[in-house]
């Protein structure tokens, strides 16, 4: 499928293996020959708690991911969830207690927080949109416009906040853009070559710019049809002409203050790059109980 929805984590073996290769590379790279300081400070033999506190109103993605990072540190260390992915949470609640070895868990420290304020960042980001689009068709996608090698934690936060994944990557589906249709020699040429070249059962979704293009994909055979940074009444024209003969999607600058209006034009699906790339983390602190 070019977009989908899943259960929350793990949903795969896929999602499971790219959870713990990025796991492990953050580490080696924040780790490196090891822990100066913790290492000088603590001979191993020091147990305590911290707890994990939002700083910020929230709602919560990766609390798997940031268990995970304190167990690949030391195995020995107990992480206790006390929120769920999905959950709100309030400014000052806590979200989990770590115990064990104090300078193993503030050797994870770091990477644990950098992770789920990422993903709680962009969970909460994609819930703000999906509020806002309340009570209209239009679903909200996220974009490959995510951070390089962190697509699949970035993708499962949307999902947590209410979002629906676009394909996850180029081998997911057939997306055709101004590029494509500008080396290819036009929209119908272009779609008439994919056609003859991919099973089936993959959907085609076109990018546009006017209306002359929306009638070109829809005469074409497109399945989906992208309206790439139209006007408010061209999308509105464009879903009228378009009808039921294909899905439409609006994409392109899309805010917060603009989101509810482009829904209201009748469209699909409205794929929104700020999610990943722009969003900002959430604030959660780690604090050590004296």
């Amino acid at each position: 499928m070019l977009w989908e929805t899943f259960p929350l984590w793990p949903n795969n073996m896929r999602e499971l293996q790219g959870m713990i290769e990025i796991i492990k590379n953050a580490l080696d790279e924040d780790i490196g020959s090891g822990d100066v300081t913790a290492e000088a400070v603590f001979d191993g033999s020091e147990k305590g708690v911290a707890r994990a506190v939002a700083k910020s109103g929230l709602v919560l993605a990766g609390i798997e991911v940031f268990g995970k990072v304190f167990e690949t540190v030391d195995e020995n260390i107990e992480v206790n969830a006390l929120r769920r992915d999905g959950d709100y949470v309030e400014p000052g609640e806590e979200i989990a207690r770590i115990s064990g070895a104090l300078g193993r868990i503030l050797t994870a420290e770091r990477v644990a927080l950098n992770l789920i304020q990422k993903m709680s960042g962009i969970a909460t980001a994609t819930n703000a949109f999906v509020r806002a689009v309340a009570d209209t068709d239009a679903r909200i996608l996220d974009t490959r416009k995510t951070t390089p090698g962190l697509r699949v934690l970035e993708k499962y936060a949307v999902r947590t906040g209410g979002g629906l994944n676009h394909r996850f990557g180029l081998y997911g589906g057939v997306l055709i853009k101004e590029n494509h249709i500008a080396a290819s020699g036009g929209i119908a040429e272009t779609i008439y070559k994919v056609r003859k070249n991919i099973p089936p059962a993959f959907r085609i979704e076109v990018e546009v710019r006017n209306l002359r293009e929306v009638q070109e994909a829809l005469d074409s055979g497109a399945d989906i049809i992208m309206l790439d940074n139209m006007k408010l009444d061209d999308m509105t024209e464009a879903v009228k002409l378009i009808g039921k003969n294909a899905l439409v999607e609006a994409s392109g600058n899309v805010t917060l203050a603009t989101v509810r209006e482009i829904a209201e034009t009748g469209v699909d699906f409205i794929s929104v790059g700020y999610l990943t790339h722009s969003a900002p983390a959430a604030d959660i602190s780690l604090l050590v109980e004296g």
